[in-house]
């Protein structure tokens, strides 16, 4: 009598195949570097653009209001030495600045840059003291004082600055008693700037500043320019007024507004800093003008949706994203009993890969919003359309569609929340991941007991 007995070989084991999952998913860490590389690329592109655009009208902007500069001499102590000569500055009491701005947005190919018209008014008034020490034996030289205002670029001028002293119209040109002589003596570069980060105007205060004085002064001043205006606070008590018609704008430097309102249609902003908040005193030399840089009230003109930063935002997920859909395909299948072959993971995460490509070069024409609703949907609807075929079951193509689609939805969404976005990302890999330990529960990780249907090779003959 003869029977046959059965060789079956055990099933694949599902555990290694996890583990080569999960090593493709970071195979394709590869690819997505080169993708970010290129981003760097197209960034560099718009800053170089920006600078470029920016220079045309002024670039970012610093102003100084008005600061009275009296030059002094200190004797050598070798009578055959020249002198040492320098500039001593004397800071308003009070110091008001008003500033108004009306932006567009530039362009130059694929790239836009925000630039702005600026008109600025100035007013401080003096209270001299009557007795000062600038230097040890120095003497004041009040003849030769002026009254210094500063804007960092003057190609961003579009008319003279107008500049009354006690009621008096004065004529601005380049700063003498500042571009004349150093603190060493040494001559140097007409209107150069300081640390600062402004060049200086003045307008002659011969026969108006002197001791005891109590001078009144006022400024009005027209500049473009571009990304950010920034007010010194030049007086003792400064406060500042500002309002534009940029509904994104950012304040930055060294004072936040005391107030502020931002809206669609244009911003409104207050400052006021104290003395004893701007930490510079009041008269000294000219070197006291170095710090005034730390203390700048600014207004940044950002767009409101940078595509770049937009795109790498999701770049930085784009590891996480690869491997929840490489294990859901893996879901598919554990619940399918179909499997699926590595290269057929490796072309998954290139289609995902792509979807960055398409992301990057939509957005810089159409903006972040609409680019990643094509991008997204030319991607989902593949690699879903690629799950019906694998498994050949348009209703496991129609579930992968749910589930991509929710997928690249909590892209988006990660994109938009900004500070919650590592919150957010930390509870879906959490969730992604409970719920594949739930449905491989059942799971033969090991391949060792499940059914196998026996090849003919493998059938033999026993008697």
């Amino acid at each position: 009598m003869s029977s046959q007995s059965v060789i079956r070989p055990p099933s694949r084991s599902m555990g290694l195949k996890l583990l080569l999952v999960c090593g493709l998913a970071l195979v394709m860490s590869i690819p997505a570097l080169f993708v970010f590389a290129l981003l760097g690329d197209r960034t560099h592109r718009a800053e170089e653009v920006t600078q470029e655009l920016g220079g045309l009208v002024g670039g970012p902007q610093t102003f100084l209001g008005p600061v009275l500069s009296v030059p002094y001499a200190v004797p050598a102590a070798d009578p055959k030495a020249a002198p040492t000569r320098g500039a001593y500055l004397i800071f308003p009491a009070t110091g008001d600045a008003a500033v108004a701005t009306r932006t567009e947005l530039r362009r130059r190919s694929l790239f836009k840059v925000p630039v702005y018209q600026s008109d600025l008014d100035f007013r401080a008034h003096f209270a001299i003291p009557g007795v000062i020490q600038a230097a040890n034996g120095a003497t004041l030289d009040w003849s030769r004082a002026e009254f210094l205002i500063g804007a960092s670029d003057a190609r961003g001028a579009q008319s003279d600055v107008i500049l009354t002293a006690a009621g008096k119209p004065l004529s601005v040109a380049p700063a003498v008693t500042l571009a004349e002589l150093n603190t060493s003596g040494q001559p140097s570069t007409p209107a150069s700037p300081d640390s600062s980060g402004v060049r200086f105007f003045g307008a002659s205060a011969a026969g108006l500043a002197a001791p005891n004085a109590q001078i009144d002064v006022t400024a009005k001043l027209k500049f473009s320019g571009a990304q950010r205006l920034a007010i010194l606070p030049y007086g003792m008590l400064t406060k500042v007024t500002a309002r534009g018609d940029w509904a994104s704008p950012s304040f930055d430097g060294g004072f936040l507004p005391i107030s502020r309102e931002v809206g669609p249609k244009g911003f409104t902003a207050n400052w006021s800093v104290p003395y004893i908040a701007r930490g510079i005193p009041d008269q000294g030399p000219s070197e006291a003008m170095s710090h005034l840089g730390q203390t700048a009230l600014g207004i940044s003109f950002v767009e409101p949706a940078n595509p770049y930063q937009s795109v790498a935002r999701s770049l930085k997920y784009a590891l996480m994203f690869v491997g929840l859909v490489f294990l859901a395909y893996f879901l598919f299948e554990t619940t399918q009993g179909k499997r699926v072959h590595p290269a057929q993971y490796v072309l998954i995460g290139l289609a995902q890969i792509v979807f960055y490509l398409l992301l990057l070069s939509i957005a810089e024409r159409v903006g972040f919003d609409l680019a990643f609703a094509v991008a997204a949907t030319a991607t989902v609807g593949l690699i879903s359309a690629y799950a019906g075929w694998v498994f050949e079951s348009r209703r496991q193509g129609v579930i992968a569609l749910i589930a991509f689609s929710a997928l690249y939805g909590l892209i988006y969404v990660l994109m938009r929340l900004e500070d919650l976005a590592l919150l957010v990302g930390a509870f879906a890999s959490f969730a992604a991941i409970a719920a594949v330990m739930y449905v491989t529960r059942r799971l033969d990780w090991y391949g060792v007991t499940g059914p196998a249907e026996p090849p003919p090779a493998l059938v033999k003959d026993a008697s």
